[in-house]
């Protein structure tokens, strides 16, 4: 059985098989991932990616972003810096968290592939329908992580896995570039892992917030 990407535990099992490929189970974090064999390539995943057209001047793209971009905002400080993971052809949160006075840099492997800006320190990082596209979300979201100052917050949107009889059903997994899907379990055992808090503040967001430092009372000091 193939290696979990995210948790890298080889007690995997088939959680699903449909004409065009194969989903598995890990049965340590619970993430339903695709197989390598089923991915697609970088050239046919980048043909995919061009048919987007979202952008700033899209209100209805705004709305769907404001569902992580709204409970995320009033947890930062005034001019809190952020990173947007996975920006897309037409980068738009970031537009959204910079009208409300937050400098974002943008980061995306296709679309805008600084990689200066994932050598820098954030208050905050999104990431809005990118999670599901990692081939190794392990290693990526624990490079986000590191990005963070104590503190900090990971912003995530994706839908997420509710019970295999759904997912069989599901329109999410019909996308050849969704190849992770991640569930509520999963989510709290990454924070488990992380050390992180974890909150649910809409069916597809998942918010994380890094350890604050310890600060020693001043009676502990000598």
């Amino acid at each position: 059985m193939p290696t979990c990407p995210l948790c890298a535990s080889g007690d995997t099992s088939v959680y699903h098989r449909d004409r065009r490929r194969e989903y598995h189970q890990c049965h340590r974090c619970a993430l339903v991932f695709v197989p390598p064999a089923f991915r697609l390539g970088p050239e046919e995943e980048r043909a995919v990616y061009d048919q987007h057209e979202n952008s700033p001047e899209d209100a209805g793209y705004r709305r769907f972003l404001s569902r992580l971009a709204e409970p995320l905002r009033v947890k930062l400080a005034p001019g809190a810096r952020g990173l947007d993971f996975g920006s897309g052809p037409g980068p738009t949160l970031s537009v959204m968290f910079e009208e409300r006075g937050h400098p974002m840099a943008i980061y995306d492997p296709f679309y805008a592939p600084d990689a200066g800006v994932m050598m820098g320190e954030y208050d905050f990082i999104t990431a809005t329908e990118v999670v599901e596209h990692l081939f190794e979300p392990g290693r990526e979201l624990a490079r986000l992580s590191g990005l963070l100052r104590p503190a900090g917050w990971l912003g995530l949107m994706t839908k997420r896995v509710t019970d295999r009889e759904a997912f069989t059903r599901w329109h999410y997994i019909v996308d050849p570039t969704h190849v992770a899907f991640f569930s509520e379990a999963t989510f709290r055992w990454l924070a488990g892992e992380w050390g992180m808090t974890v909150e649910f503040p809409a069916a597809d967001v998942v918010l994380l917030q890094k350890d604050r430092p310890v600060v020693p009372d001043a009676d502990d000091t000598v």
